[in-house]
């Protein structure tokens, strides 16, 4: 069983900056792809980015290609989520995701088996 915790969401004006971070409790994440998806109400879950177990592979979905980045610490048992030139449009609940099943890195929602609650970011205009 893995417990994931996202911490570092809130309330910011566009243009600004903030960094998510997920902690993992019950099993190390060093063999695990990782992934950090987002939803608002009455939208399907989106797929933000995801990271290879190593870290040496990153995904990113369109909307935040150039502005979000994906990394991890191992020994850590952490990863997160650096988002930088935030806009309105990226208000939405951020949730972390663990693929425990191992291959190629996970980039919809059914492929992981692992979430965490859900940390809040909005983005004010």
């Amino acid at each position: 069983q893995v417990r994931l915790v996202e911490s570092g969401g809130g309330l910011v004006q566009a243009g600004a900056s903030l960094r998510l971070s997920c902690t993992a409790s019950g099993r190390t994440l060093s063999s695990i792809g990782m992934g950090w998806f987002r939803q608002v109400p009455g939208k399907e879950r989106e797929f933000v980015a995801a990271i290879s177990w190593s870290g040496r592979r990153t995904y990113y979905g369109d909307s935040v290609k150039g502005r979000f980045t994906i990394s991890r610490d191992n020994p850590k048992n952490s990863v997160y989520l650096q988002m930088n030139s935030l806009k309105p449009e990226d208000t939405a609940v951020y949730y972390c995701a663990a693929d425990s099943k191992g291959g190629t890195t996970a980039l919809s929602p059914p492929e992981y088996d692992y979430w965490g609650q859900g940390t809040q970011v909005t983005v004010s205009s």
